[in-house]
């Protein structure tokens, strides 16, 4: 019985250290000056690890941008011109469909990437691991910069088509910067927690791999606000990446603030997952030389 309730207060113990925010705070101030520090590092690491995928090959990093250009103008083609999704001209939907589309896509296909190459990251520099002078911290940020290069390149694919297709761009454009960072802080959070459980789990890239396809159904993406069935809204908001599309769905297509919840809810969720993540990887980090 005494057993019982000692337990107890270690439970409530443990519960409080997790919802207590002067750790999170405390990790979030530590990452904005890790990412102040060790910036010119990161930048280093991702230019390496998009290098590095094409290192041998005969058109080199052509394919660094030709292959996300070229995923973006399949998707486009296949939905806007073969399934012929006629929308458009309307105050609900102002653009056509392969513009609602591609906004959806492109910020979806760099979180993709974030969460693919995070899983293997401690384990693909295990040489870096062992040296004690070299912060582990920065490879997870790195992941996250080198998506940043798809979504960029994805943004300005989108911006031209939409200049060429109606002109100008919506002045909604102007706000993609709040979403930028948001998308960053929420792709390193991913990528801290990713590569802390692949170093251990070596299946886990296989498990992200099937979930980014799943995943894709889940977000108004491919699909229209009114053709959801009302059964599915609940997956749909438990999602939290629902959140990211509608703001930039917002920016890019409706050219105004459709969906003003979700211009809290990301940047929050974004913050949260950002410092949730660093604290778990900074937990188990000591750790990793064990395993490799």
């Amino acid at each position: 019985m005494s057993g019982l309730t000692s337990e107890a207060p270690a439970r409530r113990g443990r519960v409080r250290t997790l919802i207590e925010p002067a750790p999170y705070f405390r990790a979030f101030r530590s990452l904005v000056l890790l990412l102040t520090r060790e910036r010119a590092l990161a930048f280093e690491m991702a230019k390496r690890e998009l290098s590095a995928e094409h290192t041998g090959k005969a058109l080199g990093g052509f394919w660094g941008w030709f292959q996300p250009l070229f995923l973006l103008a399949v998707y486009a083609f296949i939905y806007g011109i073969v399934f012929k999704a006629k929308i458009g001209g309307t105050y609900e939907l102002p653009r056509n469909f392969t513009v609602y589309l591609l906004s959806g896509l492109i910020p979806w296909f760099a979180f993709q990437f974030a969460m693919g190459r995070s899983t293997s990251v401690i384990v693909g520099n295990a040489n870096l691991v062992k040296q004690v002078v070299f912060n582990l911290d920065v490879l997870p940020i790195a992941s996250a910069f080198a998506a940043c290069f798809s979504l960029v390149l994805g943004l300005l694919f989108l911006g031209g088509l939409t200049v060429f297709e109606y002109g100008t761009l919506p002045l909604t454009y102007l706000a993609l910067p709040v979403i930028l960072v948001s998308q960053f802080l929420a792709m390193a959070g991913v990528a801290f927690v990713l590569s802390a459980i692949g170093t251990f789990i070596r299946d886990v890239r296989d498990l992200v791999q099937l979930s980014a396809v799943v995943l894709i159904f889940l977000m108004p993406i491919v699909y229209l606000p009114n053709q959801i069935p009302s059964a599915f809204n609940p997956l749909l908001w438990l999602n939290p990446f629902t959140y990211m599309v509608y703001c930039y769905q917002d920016a890019l297509y409706f050219g105004r603030f459709a969906h003003p919840y979700s211009w809290v809810a990301f940047p929050l969720w974004s913050a949260f997952i950002f410092t949730a993540g660093y604290r778990l990887f900074r937990r188990v980090r000591p750790f990793f030389a064990d395993v490799l």
